[in-house]
C-alpha cells in the first residue's frame, strides 16, 4: 500500500487548537521555579504562557511580554530557552522580574541572609536612637505620613534595621534577592507586617483594632467593649519583621531560579507597552495580560508599601499610577478613534455616567496603541496572546474581550479564536463566594476571563 503523508498542520490551526484545549488549570502547581517568590495581584498561571511558548514558539525564539507584571512570561521563556523580553513602568514589577529570572549562590545568600538578621537585631538593641534618627530624616513630609499611617513604630524601625543592612549588600544580584524578600513581607495576602488587613488581592484597608506581636493591644481598645463579632475581619495582630523575614528568606531561597546550560539571559526594561524600543517583525510571540479598565485592579495602591521603603517618593508613585493603562486620569488624555462596536459599548456606559465612559474610552484608546504596537512588532504569521477579563462599570459589562478582538481585526489582526478561562479566584483574585451576584461590587469582579489569539498576516 502507499504510504500516507499526514497533512502539515499550520501555525494558525495550532493556534486555534491550543486555545481550545482547557486553560483553567486548576490544581496544577504554580510555585515552581521562583514563581512564588512575591505576592502580586491577577497572576496568571505559569502553566498558561508555557503552553503557547511551547506550541508556538522554538528554542532561540523572542517571546515578549510589553506589560510583564510578575514575569510569569518571561520566566517561563526562559525556562524554556527562549529570548524572554520584558517591559513595565512598575518598578516593583522589574524588580521582582529580574530576581525570578537570576540565579545566585543560595549558600552565600543564606549566610549573608542571616548575618543581616542577626545584625539588625543587634541594631535594635544597641543603636535605636540612632536608627530613629536615621528614619526620621529619610522621607519627605507626605511619604513619612504615609509611612506613620500604615506602620507602627516599632515596625518601622525594625524594617528599617533590616533595609540598613540590606542596602549594605556589595553584590548588585543579592541585594536585589534581599529587597524582594524585604517586600515580600510587606506586601502579602494578610497584609504582612504593616497595619493594612490586606495587600495582594484587594484594596488595603487598615485595621481598627491592632495588637502588637506581644499581645498588647496598639490600638482601638474601646471597640472590645462592643460586639467583638464584627471585630473579626477588621483586627491585626502584627508579626516581628525579623520573623518574617526569615521565613521569608528560606522560602525564597528553596525556590532560586536554576540556569539551564544554554540560558538565555531576559531582557528586562522600564519601558511602555504603547511605544515599544523594538524593531518592527522582530518578535516571535507576545504573551500578556493587561490592566484592568478603570483601575478594577490597582497595582499601584499596594506596591507603594514596598515601594516607599526603597526610597520612591509617594507623590512620584502616584504620577505613575496615573500613567497605568485603565487609569482614570483625564486631563489633557489624547483619546484615539476606536471601531464602532467598541464605540456603541463606550457610549452604553457613558450613558449610565459620562466620566466612566471617558475613562473606559481612555481604556480602549491605551488598549489600541499597545495592540498597533504589537502587530507593529510581531514578525508576519507570528500570534500574540492576550488574556483579559470584563470589568462592570455602572452594571454594565464592559465586554473587554469582543471590544479587543474588535480593535485588533480594525488594526490588521486576525482573531481565530477567543479562549475562555474559568479562574481560580483564590490565585488570581480576590476570593468570592461561587454564586454571581450582580447587584455585588466584589462579585462583579471576574469568574472567567477570555485568551485572545491575535494572529497577524503573513
Amino acid at each position: 500500500m502507499p504510504s500516507q503523508t499526514r497533512p502539515t498542520v499550520t501555525y494558525r490551526e495550532r493556534l486555534v487548537a491550543l486555545l481550545s484545549q482547557d486553560l483553567d488549570f486548576h490544581g496544577q502547581d504554580q510555585s515552581y521555579a521562583s514563581h512564588n517568590f512575591h505576592s502580586f495581584p491577577a497572576k496568571y498561571p505559569p502553566q498558561l504562557p508555557q503552553k503557547f511558548i511551547n506550541g508556538l514558539t522554538s528554542r532561540g525564539d523572542h517571546v515578549l511580554d510589553p506589560m510583564m507584571g510578575s514575569g510569569t512570561t518571561v520566566l517561563e521563556a526562559t525556562l524554556a530557552g527562549r529570548h524572554g523580553i520584558g517591559f513595565d513602568i512598575d518598578p516593583l514589577a522589574r524588580l521582582l522580574t529580574t530576581v525570578k529570572t537570576t540565579t545566585i549562590d543560595t549558600q552565600q545568600a543564606k549566610h549573608l541572609g542571616n548575618k543581616i538578621l542577626k545584625n539588625a537585631v543587634r541594631a535594635i538593641d544597641d543603636q535605636k536612637e540612632q536608627i530613629q534618627e536615621e528614619l526620621d530624616s529619610r522621607w519627605d513630609e507626605n511619604t513619612r505620613q504615609f509611612i506613620e499611617y500604615w506602620f507602627a513604630v516599632e515596625t518601622q524601625l525594625a524594617l528599617f534595621a533590616l533595609l540598613r543592612e540590606i542596602e549594605a549588600v556589595e553584590d548588585d544580584d543579592l541585594r536585589a534577592f534581599f529587597n524582594l524578600t524585604f517586600s515580600a513581607i510587606i506586601i502579602t495576602k494578610s497584609g504582612g507586617v504593616s497595619l493594612s488587613r490586606d495587600l495582594a488581592h484587594t484594596r488595603p484597608h487598615r485595621a481598627k483594632l491592632a495588637y502588637l506581636p506581644d499581645g498588647n493591644v496598639l490600638y482601638g481598645a474601646e471597640l472590645l467593649d462592643g460586639d467583638t463579632r464584627r471585630l473579626k475581619y477588621t483586627t491585626k495582630k502584627l508579626r516581628s519583621p525579623f520573623e518574617e523575614f526569615n521565613k521569608r528568606l528560606l522560602k525564597n531561597l528553596k525556590s532560586v531560579y536554576q540556569p539551564s546550560v544554554d540560558e538565555i539571559k531576559p531582557y528586562i526594561r522600564n519601558g511602555n507597552a504603547q511605544q515599544l524600543p523594538i524593531a518592527s517583525d522582530s518578535i516571535d510571540l507576545i504573551v500578556t495580560s493587561p490592566p484592568y479598565a478603570s483601575n478594577a485592579i490597582d497595582y499601584m495602591r499596594a506596591h507603594k508599601f514596598s515601594l516607599v521603603w526603597f526610597g520612591y517618593p509617594i507623590v512620584e508613585l502616584g504620577q505613575t499610577r496615573k500613567n497605568y493603562i485603565g487609569g482614570e486620569a483625564l486631563t489633557e488624555f489624547q483619546f484615539e478613534s476606536i471601531p464602532p462596536y467598541t464605540t456603541e459599548i463606550v457610549q452604553q456606559i457613558a450613558a449610565l455616567d459620562e466620566k466612566k465612559g471617558r475613562v473606559l474610552h481612555r481604556y480602549y484608546s491605551e488598549m489600541s496603541c499597545t495592540l498597533r504596537e504589537m502587530f507593529r512588532v510581531l514578525q508576519p504569521g507570528k500570534a500574540a496572546i492576550v488574556v483579559v477579563g470584563n470589568s462592570v462599570l455602572r452594571g454594565k459589562d464592559t465586554e473587554t474581550a469582543k471590544c479587543l478582538a474588535d480593535i485588533g481585526k480594525s488594526l490588521g489582526f486576525d482573531v481565530p479564536k477567543i479562549g475562555v478561562r474559568q479562574l481560580d479566584r483564590n490565585r488570581r483574585m480576590m476570593p468570592t463566594g461561587r454564586q454571581i451576584n450582580k447587584n455585588s461590587q466584589i462579585q462583579q469582579r471576574m469568574h472567567e476571563e477570555y485568551v485572545l489569539g491575535f494572529l497577524k498576516p503573513e
